[in-house]
């Protein structure tokens, strides 16, 4: 993909993006829209009319880049646009500007690499090493813009979150930044000092959330996919990749409590399976349905795979996928696409190790086995343990072989749950009833029809179509 763009003769920023043969037809079109509003109708964008005096230009980029896009991330654009060093140009032209957008929304792994080393003033060399704490900054300001586009968008669904509560907090973003640079590096927690390109390329072709931030950004702020007649320069989010699900079941409450974040949602639909990502179903709130463990078990029974998320009275904030449907018994359910994660002070993924099952356990009333909820490890030694009576208390054991990499969730061994959630995700899975009542033909449940049929000597053609009971 390297040089795709062919040296262009011309003075219209429509015959230059015609000449990028990657790019679409809408994508010629929308380029050159805000390549026009930013150069001034010239051939070139000069770096003043995007930097002055070291600091951005409101009057320029509130226009279409300024309200969403992070300082650092325009400091980090200007880099790769113009250079660096003795090398810097007071202009750039429509290919580079074309190449920003092409690299970071369908670029390979080698080439958004390329993007990263120069946006960060540093020439791309397979023997040069990159600051770890700049691929932080790196990513701490792909993260802060999305969260900011979100915010700003349209869109229906990020609009429900936020109206109920939920915010894109700094200190959160700054957060999900942090974890998605961590992850270059197999254990989270090792303190690294700089990332060989080795360990960059496999983290690229490895972080899908990253990858579908940073297409998203750069969709928007290039103006894509824009509405048909809108031809201003400004840009409209596309609906797709949505990393935020739809929520279900907010609606009916006015005074929800939300102690999670945006950022923390989008961090977690990331890592639960696709298949489940586009919905999240409210299912319980100690704080809206009562600190009750009989009404969060009812609430929570057969509703498929979920999600339970604790808030220590010490501000961590944690909580486990369970891929199964909860159900009273004395036995572990679940299976190995389960994982512990913590949300604050850091976001952090711990997944199934395959050692042993003991994924998902809850009871209540019985006086032989324990009576509350359990995810991981061993009865009085759980990596989450809530209580079932009383109600509030619980705990995070200092170990835990159910789960790769685990730590304590909480900040104490035993903590006092300020708050808790229950959510289911994905579609609420058919009980067996309704399943059975969806293969029936009306001729199961309409006898009459049947004899009448019958006495007529008429085939009943539903019968003859049914697909065969299970062996």
């Amino acid at each position: 993909m390297k040089n795709f763009i062919v040296k262009i003769m011309g003075n219209t920023s429509k015959k230059l993006a015609a000449k990028c043969t990657l790019l679409t037809k809408d994508e010629q079109k929308y380029l050159a829209a805000t390549f026009r509003a930013a150069s001034k109708n010239s051939d070139k964008i000069r770096e003043e009319d995007l930097i002055v005096s070291g600091k951005l230009d409101a009057v320029l980029l509130e226009r279409f880049w300024g309200p969403q896009i992070d300082p650092r991330l325009a400091q980090f654009l200007t880099n790769f646009l113009f250079g660096y060093g003795p090398n810097k140009s007071p202009s750039c032209d429509f290919n580079r500007f074309a190449e920003l957008y092409v690299y970071n929304v369908r670029g390979t792994s080698e080439e958004r690499m390329m993007v990263a080393y120069n946006s960060l003033g540093m020439d791309f060399n397979d023997t040069i090493e990159l600051p770890y704490q700049l691929l932080r900054e790196y990513c701490e300001s792909i993260a802060s813009t999305y969260i900011k586009v979100l915010k700003s968008a349209s869109s229906s669904r990020a609009k429900t979150w936020i109206n109920k509560g939920f915010r894109g907090r700094a200190s959160h973003v700054q957060a999900l930044g942090e974890a998605i640079a961590a992850s270059v590096e197999g254990d989270a927690d090792v303190t690294l000092n700089a990332c060989t390109s080795n360990q960059l390329n496999k983290w690229l072709q490895l972080n899908t959330l990253l990858r579908q931030m940073t297409e998203a950004v750069f969709v928007n702020l290039y103006g894509i996919n824009k509405k048909t007649g809108d031809e201003s320069p400004g840009p409209v989010a596309r609906a797709e990749p949505c990393l935020m699900p739809l929520p279900i079941g907010l609606d009916s409450m006015p005074d929800y409590p939300a102690f999670i974040d945006l950022s923390h949602i989008v961090w977690l639909n990331s890592h639960i399976p696709q298949k489940h990502q586009d919905k999240w179903r409210f299912l319980f709130s100690s704080h809206i349905h009562g600190e009750s463990f009989s009404t969060m078990t009812g609430r929570i029974q057969d509703q498929g795979a979920s999600l339970l998320i604790i808030e220590d009275n010490s501000g961590y904030i944690f909580g486990g996928y369970a891929p199964a449907s909860w159900s009273l018994g004395p036995n572990f359910v679940g299976t190995d696409e389960s994982f512990l994660f913590t949300l604050a002070p850091k976001m952090r993924v711990y997944p199934a190790t395959t050692y042993n099952n003991h994924y998902q356990y809850i009871n209540h009333h019985t006086k032989t086995l324990p009576n509350g909820l359990l995810m991981g490890g061993q009865f009085h030694f759980g990596a989450i343990w809530v209580n079932g009576d009383p109600f509030g208390e619980g705990s995070s054991a200092e170990s835990c072989s159910t789960y790769k990499g685990y730590k304590r969730l909480s900040k104490e061994p035993n903590f006092r749950i300020k708050s808790l959630e229950v959510w289911g995700v994905g579609d609420k899975p058919m009980s067996l009833k309704e399943s059975d009542e969806r293969d029936l033909s009306v001729l199961d449940v309409n006898p009459e029809a049947k004899a009448i049929l019958d006495m007529a000597g008429r085939t009943r053609h539903s019968e003859g179509i049914r697909e065969p009971p299970p062996l």
